[in-house]
């Protein structure tokens, strides 16, 4: 494989596709198997479609002078986005962590943004496909890198850092997530803590969070630049931090009301403004970045629903997120509170104990109704009087046909496979 001349076409290119319903005109398409299809046999669409070439694995689907073959087109375009990569030479942050990745790599984005020519992850593309694509985003005029990383196994982060080869790394937590691929909480230490290997084998800076005891530990051998909440030896102190329901934070005199709900996003609004104090953002600058960020795509959204206040966090959900979501929301100064919370997946051996765990953490909280929802917690149900177990979505739609939801605050969270957003057509 012929790594120089693939990057002289992709720099021709308008950039790189492996998804022909999406390609781009004069893009570089390359054909990457999955489980139930093989992208080669799209390669001559592609080229019909508009692009200037495409790199397949499959002799037999070789068309003409436009095609590139590889031994294997994954690999290609793995390599292909560290050479440019190492072409660039431009300073890239990583991020990794079981929650709350995304939404950190927006707020150090929007930060960064006030003062250099920034890229980062779209969405959360951030596996051994998504973080090759986000490399091959970045070009002369990006400053920063921001690259974000997720993994459900051992090895994963390790193997991403190698070709992001990043300067400098985040890691938001270690929590209860993806335990079946790691082999439980040590297992998930061990696989994040892969960033901190890499910073430390490279000689590069982490970020520290000085309220995890995890990170306080790992820092004594890592050169890093720190955060922590009235800590004099925090590189940034954060003087405090509320949410009612919106969280708010102190730092060098300055006050940042965002728009993110819950206690648990403070560590994230940390975490950006602490990167941004590090890259010299102005503190103004920092404000108003952070101040500007509206929540999407599921992710800890406050909104109205006739006379409903609904907090809507169903784009993911593990015992960790799920236990920081619930201790917000229990202590807000609301009435008439509802719950509706979704099975955890990826839990392997641990699901049944972890979701009955959930369960019976809320047996005393009797002044809010709580709607289980999916066969994990189906299994694990008790008779109270306000809770409502139900074994898939379809039998809780139902069930909802006959409830009268009114002047209620509701939190809506589960795991993706849930979709428990649909829950708001019945609001």
């Amino acid at each position: 494989m012929d790594i120089n001349y693939i990057h002289s076409l992709f720099l021709k290119s308008t950039g790189v596709s492996t998804d022909t319903r999406k390609i781009a005109e004069k893009s570089l398409f390359v054909a990457i198997k999955g489980d139930r299809f093989d992208a080669n046999t799209f390669a001559s669409e592609a080229l019909e479609k508009g692009a200037s070439y495409v790199i397949i694995d499959n002799e037999s689907y070789y068309i003409d002078e436009r095609t590139v073959l590889v031994e294997d087109s994954l690999v290609a375009l793995q390599e292909l986005a560290k050479f440019h990569r190492n072409y660039l030479k431009l300073p890239i942050i990583a991020l990794t962590g079981s929650n709350g990745k995304t939404t950190t790599k927006e707020l150090i984005n929007m930060v960064l943004a006030k003062k250099f020519k920034t890229k980062a992850t779209v969405g959360n593309l951030n596996n051994h496909i998504g973080v090759p694509l986000t490399l091959l985003s970045f070009d002369t005029n990006t400053e920063i890198g921001i690259v974000e990383m997720g993994a459900n196994h051992k090895k994963e982060i390790e193997f991403l850092c190698e070709i992001a080869q990043p300067d400098y790394g985040y890691i938001t937590n270690f929590g209860k997530a993806h335990l079946e691929g790691f082999g439980g909480v040590e297992g998930v230490i061990e696989g994040k803590s892969e960033m901190y290997q890499y910073l430390l084998r490279n000689d590069k800076l982490a970020f520290i969070n000085l309220e995890d005891p995890i990170q306080v530990e790992k820092s004594t051998v890592l050169k890093h630049y720190s955060f922590g909440i009235a800590k004099e030896n925090a590189n940034v102190v954060i003087s405090e931090i509320k949410a009612n329901p919106f969280v708010e934070v102190g730092f060098d005199s300055i006050q940042i009301k965002t728009h993110l709900i819950g206690l648990y996003n403070a560590n994230n609004v940390n975490a950006a403004l602490t990167i941004g104090k590090f890259f010299e953002v102005e503190d103004e600058a920092i404000k108003a970045a952070l101040e500007s960020y509206i929540p999407e795509n599921n992710r800890s959204q406050l909104l109205t629903k006739g006379s409903n206040e609904i907090i809507l966090d169903a784009y993911n959900a593990n015992p960790s997120s799920m236990a920081v979501a619930i201790a917000n929301f229990l202590q807000l100064e609301k009435s008439n509170k509802i719950m509706i919370l979704g099975d955890m997946f990826e839990l392997g051996n641990e699901s049944h104990e972890e979701h009955s765990a959930l369960v019976n953490s809320l047996k005393d909280e009797s002044n809010v109704q709580c709607y289980f929802v999916g066969k994990a917690f189906y299994e694990c149900q008790v008779a109270r009087g306000n809770f409502h177990f139900y074994e898939s979505f379809d039998s809780f739609s139902a069930g909802l046909e006959g409830v009268n939801f009114e002047n209620n605050t509701i939190l809506i969270k589960g795991s993706r496979g849930m979709a428990l957003e649909r829950t708001l057509d019945y609001l």
